[in-house]
């Protein structure tokens, strides 16, 4: 088993988000506030190179926490719950991962949450960059609906606009991130 080399690994990854997930320009968010910049992820997470690095970078970030899947809500969290899959497979340990429908669906087995039972278990909300907080708060809502015990939040990247104080006030449970607006050249 190769050991990898986690500060190299986030190195990398810093400098692949700053190269091409970082837009400038008047944007409207998803939680309709409006920004001088976009930080899209989805260009990192779903690409060949930057994805594993994800896995291992928000693995690392969490490592002291016990989970056994990662998730959250549709379409962020999606590509890093599975970039996490991937990297603790390849360190081989097992890591489940789910997806959280924004809402529940009206036909087949009408779930919320796919993926493997998420029932009883220990799980941790991911998401790709957090503004306000209410995508990982709804993650977290439905997670806990679903009967799992949720250990904490975490994103790639924090805008810093309060999203990590209102997710622990509201839900009660630690948030962290791997990048601040500092570390993107942003602040």
């Amino acid at each position: 088993m190769t050991t990898i080399d986690t500060a190299a690994a986030r190195a990398r990854l810093l400098e692949i988000i700053r190269e091409k997930a970082i837009v400038h320009g008047r944007v409207t968010l998803s939680s309709g506030k409006e920004a001088d910049y976009y930080v899209d992820l989805r260009r990192i997470s779903l690409d060949g190179e930057a994805a594993p690095l994800v896995g291992i970078v928000m693995r690392e970030l969490t490592k002291d926490l016990t989970y056994a899947a990662v998730g959250g809500l549709t379409l962020g969290a999606d590509p890093v719950a599975t970039s996490m899959l991937h990297a603790a497979a390849a360190a081989g340990e097992r890591l489940d991962a789910f997806v959280v429908r924004k809402a529940g669906k009206a036909h087949g087995l009408q779930q919320r949450i796919e993926g493997p039972s998420i029932e009883g278990r220990r799980v941790l909300v991911v998401e790709d960059t957090t503004t306000t907080g209410a995508s990982p708060l709804a993650a977290v809502e439905a997670a806990r609906e679903d009967g799992a015990e949720v250990v904490a939040v975490a994103t790639i990247a924090d805008r810093a606009t309060g999203a990590g104080e209102r997710i622990s006030a509201e839900a009660g449970v630690e948030y962290r991130y791997a990048f601040s607006l500092e570390e993107l050249g942003l602040a």
